[in-house]
């Protein structure tokens, strides 16, 4: 790695920074809040529970030997006096107050009792469920002096003078709240300080941890991306999966198959072109020659030649320029199918009617050589479902060069033949047939099987063929023995007739 290049830039580190901190403020606000919030619950229910029992030490020891109410009904207030001055004496944050059984407050030494003073009620489901808990589960009730808000409490039943009601203790009164507020403000600051402190610590520790992961994965990729761009067509992230950014570890790997790929299929097409253009020249010229020859011959002698020659030369000339056309029009068409220009149009049609049509149509050029042109076609009617003009020019092709290649009184047949949901199609002949070491290769463009002979090569006939089954998604097969002629098999799918 250069020193002038980082893995990582600036603005990366800063964004990367900025969030780690972020993350540190949360996670302390959030340490905070919980934990004060859990820590003052835990105090709560610590003090209900050591404290459960004290309405019923109350009742157990101060009712004993007077009653909570006067002869004439009144409540005993001298008695919640005492009662009130010994409580505060051991804890001043205790609040007592007398309850009928519908939870309306009798008296309290801390609430006012002035006749305009409406009586406040403690809600006494919670005290239900205290009752029944025996104390043992955390519960808050109703906080008389803090209207809305609710408290710790111990209380127990009474039954006094046929009368019944409750003794009702905040455990946690208002004089404990104030105390508390203020201790929690401290606490909380301090709480707060540390947390952040140690959860700055961490949250640094993870950063370093995972900057130094992430750039040691991306220092790797980096060094393997510059080989590539400096021309190492093979250099790969190795083992793509067990890095910490897989899919960006596979994701450049598959881009670098991809290109490398492509560029194969570039020079491997720059190849190609290069041949055709060369074989194409070389085809052109040959017709090119003969017609300018034969023109020429005939401005030349044209007072000394006879009738006969005269028709003799522009035979060869007529017969050249079929051939030149012909030639161009291959070298159209292929174009056009090796472009992918050519979008096949299936329909359902008749292979035998087309097929007849073929050997109506080459009879003439098969009796002029004094070949048999067959069909074999055991079926009354095979329907298959393709192109038909890319499958008549296939056809064509595959007949014609069976003719070619077939010697004078030889047989060349199409046969037709239903094999499960397809229709095997076999153009075969008793021609000279194909090298073994040449089949593989019939198909491309201007292949030459033998240069010696005056038949060189299948031109692009068969190269057209095989673009139009590949068009069909179907292969095309060779089988062929030399001085035995040879057989070219594909498969269309059969049409069903619902």
């Amino acid at each position: 790695m250069r020193k002038n290049e980082k893995t990582l830039t600036p603005k990366l580190i800063k964004k990367l920074w900025l969030a780690f901190v972020l993350i540190i403020v949360l996670m302390g606000a959030s340490y905070i809040v919980i934990t004060a919030y859990l820590a003052n619950k835990y105090n709560e229910e610590t003090t209900q529970r050591i404290n459960a029992n004290v309405a019923t030490h109350v009742i157990n020891e101060k009712f004993q030997n007077e009653s909570p109410f006067l002869e004439d009904g009144s409540v005993n207030k001298a008695l919640f006096g005492d009662l009130m001055h010994d409580m505060m004496a051991v804890n001043r944050s205790i609040e007592v107050y007398l309850l009928d059984n519908s939870g309306t407050i009798l008296y309290s030494v801390v609430l006012d009792h002035s006749k305009n003073t409406p009586s406040k009620s403690v809600d006494t489901a919670p005290i239900d469920y205290f009752i029944k808990t025996k104390g043992q589960k955390y519960v808050l009730g109703d906080d008389p002096r803090n209207t809305g808000e609710q408290n710790i409490f111990s209380v127990a039943p009474f039954t006094i003078q046929g009368r019944e009601g409750f003794i009702y203790i905040i455990l946690a009164g208002k004089d404990f709240q104030a105390v508390s507020d203020n201790l929690f403000g401290q606490y909380f600051m301090k709480l707060g300080f540390g947390a952040t402190l140690l959860t700055m610590f961490f949250a640094a520790l993870i950063a370093l941890l995972s900057i130094w992961f992430l750039t040691k994965n991306l220092l790797l990729i980096t060094k393997t991306v510059r080989s590539f761009r400096e021309g190492d067509l093979d250099a790969r992230i190795e083992n793509p999966d067990d890095s910490d950014i897989a899919i960006f570890a596979n994701s450049f790997n598959e881009m670098a198959d991809t290109i490398v790929d492509n560029m194969d299929k570039m020079k491997s097409v720059d190849l190609l072109r290069r041949e055709l253009i060369a074989n194409v020249s070389h085809d052109l010229r040959t017709p090119l020659a003969i017609l300018k020859g034969y023109v020429e011959t005939l401005q030349m002698k044209n007072e000394t030649l006879s009738e006969q020659d005269k028709k003799e030369y522009l035979q060869i000339t007529h017969d050249n320029i079929d051939k030149l056309s012909k030639l161009i029009n291959q070298l159209f068409e292929y174009s056009k199918l090796e472009a992918e220009q050519v979008t096949p149009i299936k329909e359902p049609f008749s292979i035998t009617e087309l097929s007849h049509d073929l050997i109506a149509k080459f009879r003439v050029l098969a009796d002029k050589k004094n070949i048999s042109l067959q069909l074999n076609n055991p079926e009354d009617n095979c329907l298959v479902f393709a192109d038909v003009s890319l499958v008549e020019r296939a056809l064509q092709n595959l007949i014609e060069n069976a003719l070619k290649y077939t010697e004078d009184d030889g047989t060349v047949t199409l046969s037709l033949l239903k094999k499960g949901k397809n229709i095997e199609i076999n153009i075969s002949d008793t021609g000279t047939g194909i090298p073994v070491s040449e089949l593989p290769y019939i198909f491309d463009r201007y292949k030459q099987v033998d240069k010696s002979t005056k038949k060189q090569g299948y031109g692009l006939g068969l190269a057209i063929v095989k673009k139009i089954m590949d068009l069909h998604d179907t292969t095309i097969t060779v089988f062929s023995k030399p001085k035995e002629g040879s057989s070219f098999i594909f498969n269309l799918p059969a049409y069903q007739v619902s």
